[in-house]
C-alpha cells in the first residue's frame, strides 16, 4: 500500500521498502509520473503505479538500496533510467563499485544529469542540484511551487540520502566526504523554508524545520 504526502505542489505517493526502509516515491503532475529510487520489490512498485506508465526512473545516487529494482522496473515499463553523470558509470556497470558497497544488478542509464540542469517530466521542470558528500554523484531535485500543478502547495525537494529529518547522510562510506556534504547542505539551506523535503529514508520534513537540527550544525 502506498502513502500520500499532502500539501505539496505536485502529487507525491511513496512506498517504504526493503531492509533499510527506503522511501520509493511516485511523483505526478496529474498526467505524467516518474519513480524515484526503486530499491526493491518491483511487483509492489508496479502495483502502486496502478497501470500508470512512468516517464522516467530517477536514481539519486548509486547505492544498492536506491537502485536495486531499477533494471527490473526499466524492463517492465520501458521508462528511461536517469542518474547523475558522476554516479551513472557505476550504476550501469561501466566502472566497478567500491568493494565495501553492497552489490546490485547493474542497470543501463539512459540519461545523465549535471548540476544546474532542468529535468522536465510533463509540466514539472525539476532543477538538478549536485549534492556530493554521501556519494560523489549524489543529487537532489527541486521543484518550485510556481512550477507545480498546485501553485498553492509547497515546493518539493527530492533529497535522496543527503538530507533527512534531523540528520544527514553518512559520509564514512567509500566516496563519502564530510567537507563536500557541508558544501551541499549550504546549497540546500538557500531553499524556501516551506520546501517539503522527501528523504531517502524516514519521515518527510521541511527546509525550515532543519535549520536548527541540521543546517546550524553542518552548513
Amino acid at each position: 500500500m502506498s502513502h500520500t504526502i499532502p500539501g505539496t505542489c505536485v502529487s507525491v505517493e511513496y512506498l517504504v521498502l526493503g531492509m533499510l526502509e527506503n522511501n520509493v516515491y511516485i511523483i505526478s503532475d496529474g498526467s505524467s509520473v516518474f519513480v524515484v529510487d526503486p530499491s526493491c520489490e518491483p511487483d509492489r512498485i508496479m502495483k502502486a503505479l496502478n497501470g500508470r506508465v512512468p516517464e522516467a526512473i530517477v536514481l539519486t545516487h548509486r547505492h544498492f538500496d536506491h537502485v536495486g529494482a531499477a533494471e527490473a522496473l526499466r524492463e517492465r515499463t520501458g521508462a528511461p533510467v536517469v542518474a547523475s553523470v558522476v554516479d551513472a558509470p557505476m550504476i550501469c556497470g561501466d566502472e566497478p563499485t567500491p568493494l565495501s558497497d553492497r552489490p546490485f544488478t547493474p542497470c543501463p542509464v539512459d540519461r545523465v544529469l549535471k548540476d544546474g540542469e532542468t529535468f522536465q517530466v510533463g509540466s514539472m521542470p525539476w532543477k538538478v542540484i549536485a549534492t556530493p558528500g554521501h556519494t560523489p554523484g549524489g543529487m537532489c531535485l527541486y521543484l518550485d511551487a510556481r512550477d507545480g500543478s498546485n501553485p498553492k502547495g509547497a515546493p518539493v525537494l527530492v533529497s535522496g540520502d543527503t538530507l533527512f529529518a534531523g540528520s544527514i547522510g553518512r559520509t564514512d562510506f567509500a566516496g563519502g566526504s564530510l567537507k563536500q556534504m557541508r558544501a551541499s547542505l549550504k546549497r540546500l539551506a538557500t531553499l524556501p523554508n516551506n520546501t517539503k523535503v522527501l528523504p531517502g529514508h524516514g519521515p518527510t520534513t521541511t527546509i525550515g524545520a532543519e535549520r536548527g537540527p541540521v543546517f546550524a550544525r553542518f552548513a
